[in-house]
Formats: structure tokens, C-alpha cells, sequence
């Protein structure tokens, strides 16, 4: 799996994650503590998706450096 992958399947997971917390978070059984700790690790989450994202552009705005041949004429020597 390459890099861009990784992150990508990241992002995902985070913004999976954060979608079901806030319905978790509307849930009017929830206690105010577990309310509150709830809403610390979403702060927590969304700030690790911040990261991702901050570097899977950085990632994807990085040139692309293949090591490419160049096919130039060869020196050759005649060997006596």
C-alpha cells in the first residue's frame, strides 16, 4: 500500500468515526460526562483529520521524481 493510500484510507476512517459521534453525541441518554469526553476525543479526531489532510495535499503537490532512463547513445570503444 503506498502513502497516498494509507492516508486516504486515514481520512476515511476519521471522517467515518466523527460522523458517528455526532449522532452518538444527540443522543439525549448520554451522561453530561460522557457527553463531555465524547466531544474531547471529536476534538482529538478532528484535529488528527486536519493533519491527514494537511499532508496528503502536501503529498499530492510534491512532484513526482521517477527515475527515468535516458536512452543516450552509449560510449563504445573499440578494443583491439
Amino acid at each position: 500500500m503506498t502513502e497516498p493510500e494509507i492516508f486516504d484510507q486515514e481520512i476515511r476512517a476519521l471522517q467515518q468515526w466523527l460522523r458517528t459521534a455526532w449522532v452518538q453525541l444527540a443522543d439525549p441518554s448520554l451522561s453530561a460526562f460522557a457527553r463531555r469526553e465524547l466531544r474531547n476525543q471529536m476534538k482529538q479526531s478532528s484535529a488528527d483529520l486536519r493533519s491527514f489532510l494537511q499532508k496528503a495535499s502536501e503529498l499530492r503537490s510534491r512532484p513526482v521524481n521517477h527515475a527515468t532512463r535516458s536512452f543516450s547513445k552509449p560510449e563504445l570503444r573499440i578494443l583491439a
